[in-house]
């Protein structure tokens, strides 16, 4: 992804898989204030916020394969999870996109 760190325009994306790359542009948007929204309306709601934890532990099983692949040098493979229910589009929340924030005593990441 491309910004990697900063959600303030649109995200390029680029995907290379045994040779073959497929790339992606996805358009600016307020990623974190539907999140907040969501996870507010589960807690004073009382609902199970999804994702759940089985999603969680994909991505550091996937982490951790990223590490071990480096380190090893080659590609390292990972059983799947198991059945990850995903949100439907009906789910989705839109939020307007957020400006450039000015960083206060703070670095713009490196790459």
């Amino acid at each position: 992804m491309d910004p990697a760190y900063e959600m303030v325009g649109d995200l390029n994306c680029e995907i290379t898989v045994e040779g073959r790359t497929q790339k992606a542009i996805y358009k600016k948007h307020d990623q974190f204030g539907p999140e907040l929204v969501y996870f507010s309306k589960c807690v004073l709601e009382d609902l199970e916020p999804e994702p759940d934890g089985k999603e969680g532990l994909a991505d550091v099983r996937i982490v951790r394969a990223l590490l071990e692949s480096q380190e090893k040098n080659r590609p390292v493979r990972i059983s799947p999870v198991g059945e990850v229910t995903r949100p439907s589009e009906d789910q989705e929340i839109h939020k307007p996109p957020v400006g450039k924030l000015h960083l206060v005593k703070a670095a713009v990441p490196s790459k």
